[in-house]
């Protein structure tokens, strides 16, 4: 059981994907699959007909010149893609497109939508890579694996203690499921069932978790942590700064709102400041 077919989306506008980032990401790609595409857009920018800003300022100009910095940007990051996913023996394909800056998030989760996997790497900065990642999540149906620079290093050697954070609802049962993979290589798993935090989740919440990963051979432990009606956030950090685990899977929660969904507290917490890598699912 393997991701056979994996996604990489790589940033080119306002600051493209460093390199570093990239050469991270295939070498993640490398230890969870087989095979990795590429995917990056060309940024184009709408500028309505306004003679006064194009005398004042060059505004048509100033956009031409952004629009010609992200293609630059877009061959680049694809090129050093290609050169170290063929290293790797991981290359597949490289993705290039253009779509207006505001309309990357939703492109990229319907090119997700047929791929295993959507790696995402999240870069500090004013790139928007957290609405791509919430894009993906709640509209791909796909999981997705983000992670901040230099968190994965410890994974791309294989996953050794993953942490399945599980209250027993749907989108938990998801994330388990799209987890499989991982998880049946892991050298152990933790169940993570938080108390106290919401309704319905029991001190014997985990049972039926680790029975089916039990019946896929996968060596499990039990753990729960008491929030002790705290907000979950800080109950995740305190256990992984424990555990130190390789990978957190979670469901990711949120709810639409105008066609604009909005994260629940544990999602938004783990994708602004993850850790480790985390794969969510919803």
């Amino acid at each position: 059981m393997a991701f056979r077919d994996l996604l990489l989306h790589i940033d080119t506008y306002p600051t493209p994907t460093p390199e570093a980032v990239i050469e991270e990401a295939v070498l993640l790609a490398a230890s969870l699959g087989d095979k990795v595409t590429g995917l990056a857009f060309e940024i184009e920018i709408a500028v309505h007909s306004n003679r006064l800003a194009d005398y004042l300022i060059g505004l048509s100009a100033m956009a031409a010149a952004e629009e010609s910095r992200s293609s630059q940007a877009c061959q680049d990051v694809l090129g050093h893609f290609i050169g170290r996913a063929r290293d790797a023996g991981v290359y597949k394909d490289a993705i290039s497109a253009k779509a207006n800056h505001y309309d990357v998030a939703g492109k990229v989760a319907r090119v997700a939508r047929t791929y295993d996997l959507c790696l995402l790497p999240l870069v500090d900065g004013p790139n928007g890579q957290l609405d791509i990642a919430q894009s993906v999540i709640f509209e791909s149906g796909r999981p997705i694996l983000t992670f901040r620079p230099g968190t994965a290093a410890a994974l791309t050697q294989g996953p050794k203690e993953v942490v399945v954070a599980w209250d027993g609802s749907r989108n938990a049962a998801r994330a388990l499921a799209d987890a499989l993979p991982i998880l049946v290589r892991a050298k152990h798993v933790r169940i993570l069932t938080v108390l106290n935090e919401k309704p319905g989740v029991l001190s014997t919440t985990g049972a039926q978790a680790q029975r089916h990963l039990a019946a896929h051979g996968v060596n499990t432990t039990l753990d729960e942590v008491d929030a002790g009606g705290e907000a979950i956030g800080p109950a995740f950090d305190r256990y992984l700064d424990g555990t130190a685990p390789n990978l957190l899977v979670m469901g990711a929660y949120g709810h639409s709102r105008t066609q604009e969904f909005l994260l629940g507290g544990a999602t938004q917490h783990m994708l602004a400041r993850p850790g480790c890598p985390v794969l969510l699912s919803h």
